[in-house]
């Protein structure tokens, strides 16, 4: 006996072949989903972990510029006791200087020459006196040149004939001059040693006088 198959068996295929599809569809955007998530969660944990890192950072680094702002307070600090001590050194020493001064001014005038005027401004001294002749102001000038351990670099000013009258009314003919003198501080003295070997030097040649 023959049997025929009646049945639209095709488009039962067709059928089961669209939902085997549409189910490995479903299956694919599942799965897919599923990737999208896990890859979503992997990168918010990665973004935690570097924003964690940052804060980290970014703390350390407040805490350094605060360190940094304290050292450089403790440096202001300290080159400010710096400048006071220098303050408080240069007094004492300056306070000495007019006895030095004037002690080697005794000591490097030689005689025959007489001052009559010393005014201080600072390292600057500015003497004048009269001399008998032109080789005292000359002797005077190479003696705080090449002598002195607390005067340096003299300049003569300025140097002129004077007619003086003296008590017996006799005229005599003096040189009246004026030069500078710079003074030394203490810390740059050697001390009357190291004076006694300075060199001898250029010998200062006589100042030509003029008459006023």
């Amino acid at each position: 006996m023959i049997l025929i198959n009646l049945l639209p068996h095709r488009e039962e295929k067709r059928r089961q072949r669209k939902q085997t599809f549409f189910v490995g569809l479903g299956l694919a955007a599942a799965a897919g989903g599923a990737l999208v998530g896990l890859w979503y969660t992997v990168l918010q944990q990665m973004t935690s972990a570097q924003q964690q890192r940052n804060s980290f950072v970014q703390a350390e680094i407040t805490k350094l510029d605060a360190q940094i702002k304290d050292i450089a307070n403790l440096r202001a600090e300290i080159d400010a006791l710096k400048a006071r001590q220098k303050s408080v050194e240069d007094l004492q020493t300056d306070r000495n200087m007019p006895v030095y001064l004037l002690d080697e001014l005794v000591r490097q005038t030689p005689e025959g020459v007489y001052l009559t005027s010393i005014k201080q401004a600072g390292q600057q001294v500015t003497v004048s006196g009269v001399a008998q002749t032109n080789e005292r102001v000359s002797e005077m000038l190479r003696n705080t040149a090449y002598n002195s351990p607390w005067l340096e670099r003299p300049e003569l000013v300025e140097i002129k004939i004077a007619n003086v009258t003296t008590a017996t009314r006799e005229q005599r003919r003096l040189f009246d001059f004026s030069m500078r003198l710079t003074l030394k501080r203490v810390q740059s003295v050697a001390g009357p040693a190291g004076a006694a070997s300075a060199p001898a030097g250029r010998p200062v040649p006589a100042p030509a006088a003029r008459t006023p």
